[in-house]
């Protein structure tokens, strides 16, 4: 099976330009579907998820691979490669309520329309993350954050 590669963005200027363009956008990659979903997350639901998370310091390249699943290819310089959270080793899915603005906006926008299984991969620009003042002391500010995220469980709002 061939795989198509396109550049995100529309501007085809110089190098610097595009990857200024790609870091003020938020990415979003399937790492895993879900066969026959039935629901799908809406703002206002109340969200049941693990994630971990970490930050780079300078997004060089992002490219999506198309094919079945949309796969993440990305080149980075992370500052120390480490994780700054991560709900897997707390063994406690993060719970809040999707539009809400319980949570950074990039989870807010990337969150949207997931099924109870799926699993994606999160690029978020500083401007939908922490911002200029990042979250010290582990998010310094400007931070281009990476969340790899997976729905554990949906409560509809109108079952709450």
């Amino acid at each position: 099976m061939s795989k198509s590669k396109i550049a995100l963005g529309s501007d085809f200027g110089g190098e610097e330009e595009k990857n200024s363009n790609l870091k003020k956008k938020l990415q979003i990659g399937v790492k895993k579907r879900v066969e026959n979903c039935k629901i799908r997350s809406n703002k206002g639901d109340l969200l049941h998820m693990h994630y971990t998370a970490r930050y780079l310091s300078d997004l060089l390249d992002i490219i999506i691979n198309l094919n079945v699943n949309v796969l993440f290819s990305m080149q980075g310089t992370l500052e120390d490669g480490t994780e700054f959270d991560s709900s897997y080793g707390r063994n406690q899915p993060l719970t809040f309520t999707l539009g809400s603005g319980q949570v950074i906006k990039g989870w807010d926008q990337g969150l949207l329309a997931m099924c109870e299984g799926e699993k994606r991969k999160l690029v978020i620009p500083s401007e939908l993350g922490y911002g200029e003042s990042g979250a010290p002391p582990k998010i310094p500010g400007g931070a281009t954050l990476i969340f790899e995220v997976e729905l554990v469980k949906i409560e509809r709002r109108d079952e709450l």
